[in-house]
């Protein structure tokens, strides 16, 4: 219990948890009081400096968020560049490599996100390359033997997720890269629902890429990805998917061919998204400042706190039981989940619902233990009053 009363003290930094349940941090991490501050100054700086403010903040305004989320990373600053979805991001760098014959594989599990499996898709099409999707036994994992052994001397690259979007399954990332570095094969690896809730060392673990954003777990919002390259194979790589942003002077409006850069910058673009990236800045800082670590202890206490509690009740756990293999959500697949949802939603105890999981349940460091009870507590009496019956038949919305 001391790590949950020590880090309870920050709820004070989230209002939306002094009116709701707040159980979706992998889906939208809650928004950091200052983060509002944050906005008005980007107004501010507009109202009253106009295009003077690119000089004034806007064009380094990433800077701000890649000083914390690079040691949250386990990477070098200078490493890293924000865009505005995790597509993107992973479009720029597949944009970057090659896949000449012999060499044209891509590598994926069929329970990466749904986005990044329809880029790969057009990408192999693009390129006249082969993607191989490893299959799933259960939808809740990946079997690590059978992945490794789909990368070979073929292979070109291998994106994949560090924790499962649906089950938050952990995936032996060490393993992969270990793989992939001993036949030649550039790993991208997809950490999206890790950072923030598990500790991440990119650089140690020799990761050739990674994208992922501050939406989730590191509350930031909407339209702050970033990707980071290790430096040496950055330097190596030219993506053909780019800007000026990329250029070592933008600013000489230099028609090309293109200098690119020798930084993480080197993988941008066009203009950046200059809101997005003034509020992401409070969320990766509180981030930083607490420590993944003491985090993760919490989350591990109260994924365990969720899932035992909901076999208790019945409920079937679309979640790795494992504690050591579970990342910051657990799922719960019910009767009419989706509409289940919907009602916990309306009685502000706010999750979301995922085809092939069933409800998602995301604790973070401000959540309380009896929060995790609540939620479940309430999921039973939804099913056992009938009160889903209201939402059913309705078009299916976000959230």
């Amino acid at each position: 219990m001391e790590t949950e009363r020590g880090l309870s003290a920050w709820r004070a930094e989230f209002p939306i948890v002094e009116k709701t349940v707040y159980m979706i941090s992998n889906s939208l991490g809650a928004m950091p009081r200052k983060a509002r501050l944050a906005l008005e100054e980007y107004a501010d700086l507009w109202e009253t400096r106009g295009v003077r403010a690119w000089g004034e903040g806007w064009w380094t305004a990433q800077d701000q968020v890649t000083e914390h989320l690079a040691p949250i990373l386990g990477v070098p600053q200078a490493a890293l560049s924000m865009h505005q979805n995790v597509t993107i991001a992973s479009a720029v760098f597949a944009s970057s490599l090659e896949f000449p014959p012999g060499r044209d594989k891509i590598v994926c599990t069929e329970l990466n996100f749904h986005s990044l499996l329809y880029l790969y898709e057009g990408l192999a099409r693009a390129r006249g390359a082969s993607l191989v999707r490893v299959e799933s036994d259960d939808g809740v994992s990946v079997p690590t033997e059978r992945l490794l052994d789909a990368i070979d001397e073929r292979t070109a690259l291998v994106p994949i997720s560090h924790v499962l979007f649906r089950s938050a399954y952990i995936q032996d990332a060490r393993a992969v890269i270990a793989k992939a570095r001993e036949v030649g094969a550039v790993v991208l690896l997809d950490v999206f629902q890790s950072v923030g809730i598990v500790p991440l060392a990119l650089e140690d673990w020799g990761c050739h890429a990674a994208v992922g954003g501050v939406l989730k777990f590191c509350c930031g919002g909407p339209g702050g990805c970033f990707l980071y390259v290790e430096p040496e194979l950055g330097k190596r790589l030219r993506p053909t998917l780019t800007g000026w942003m990329a250029h070592k002077r933008p600013f000489d409006f230099d028609p090309g061919p293109q200098d690119l850069r020798e930084d993480g910058w080197r993988f941008l673009h066009g203009t950046p998204n200059v809101p997005g990236l003034y509020a992401a800045r409070e969320g990766v800082r509180i981030l930083a400042e607490i420590g993944v670590e003491r985090i993760r202890e919490q989350s591990m206490r109260q994924t365990a706190l969720l899932v035992d509690k909901a076999r208790d009740l019945g409920f079937e756990v679309k979640a790795p039981l494992d504690p050591e293999h579970r990342g910051g959500t657990v799922a719960v697949d019910v009767p009419h989940g989706y509409e289940v949802c919907r009602e916990l939603n309306a009685r502000d105890f706010i999750v979301d619902f995922r085809p092939g999981a069933g409800i998602r349940i995301a604790p973070h460091f401000y959540t309380l233990d009896e929060e995790c009870a609540a939620t479940l507590e309430e999921i039973a009496s939804v099913l056992e009053s009938g009160a889903w019956k209201r939402h059913a038949g309705g078009e299916r919305r976000p959230g």
